[in-house]
């Protein structure tokens, strides 16, 4: 394969790399790091791998229990209240946000940025995160744990093991708030500007549709700063994710 045109080579190769392994538990991540060397070459792997287990092993030295609420507990404590990552509101629309090494240095991001060290962090622990694909809005759903909420004395039996049974759903943008629908709904009505009319679809994003999405957030980015390089530069890993685009 030619090398590419604007994407800086490094990023471009690990990139396509991380493609091959995708499904496994660490190329999501590494291939989202992959992206941020278009603009940060210096950026060393290997810290941002080792940041990320540094928050799991505090994560592990506080919790006295192994149990997966136990751990999400400390999780959310490390990551928001100690670590400090939030969403950055401030200049939301800065590239710098979508990578992870910026974003695990300054502790800023956008969404999927957040959602990702999350993920990778809670991967650690053993803790099955999935990223929500919703429409403006990139969100955690965590395996296993769910938010009971009171349906009522005449609530049908079907219905409240359903609940309890949904995964649970983070925002990890607003200090890793737990939502229930209603509150998925008014989060993706503000960042769309639209408010949800019907049944709530949301799903689960898959690695490739995962990094599609900083892909083109990045494009979009790029784009409003009049760097048409970047937006081709970007359009190139796009190719690499999509060949058959």
């Amino acid at each position: 394969m030619s090398d590419p045109a604007y994407c800086r080579p490094q990023a471009y190769r690990l990139f396509r790399q991380e493609l091959a392994t995708l499904e496994e538990a660490g190329s999501l991540f590494r291939a989202a790091f992959a992206i941020a060397l278009h603009e940060r070459p210096e950026a060393e792997l290997a810290e941002a791998e080792a940041t990320v287990e540094k928050l799991s092993a505090a994560v592990k030295s506080r919790a006295r229990s192994r149990s997966a609420s136990a751990l999400l507990a400390h999780l959310h404590d490390v990551l928001f209240d100690v670590y400090g990552l939030v969403g950055n509101s401030e200049n939301y629309y800065d590239p710098a946000n979508s990578y992870l090494p910026v974003v695990l240095q300054t502790r800023r991001g956008i969404p999927i940025s957040l959602v990702l060290i999350y993920k990778r962090v809670a991967d650690h622990l053993g803790l099955v995160v999935h990223g929500v694909n919703a429409p403006g809005h990139f969100l955690a759903a965590v395996e296993g744990l769910a938010v009971v909420e009171t349906l009522g004395a005449r609530a049908k039996t079907e219905g409240r093991e359903r609940l309890q049974r949904a995964p649970m759903v983070v925002d990890p943008f607003f200090g890793g708030a737990v939502l229930n629908e209603s509150d998925v709904v008014e989060r993706i009505g503000q960042a769309t500007g639209c408010p949800t009319v019907g049944p709530l679809r949301v799903e689960r994003a898959t690695h490739r549709e995962w990094l599609g999405r900083m892909l083109n957030n990045l494009q979009g980015a790029f784009a409003m700063l009049g760097q048409q390089r970047d937006v081709c530069a970007m359009q190139e890993l796009q190719l690499l994710l999509h060949p058959a685009c």
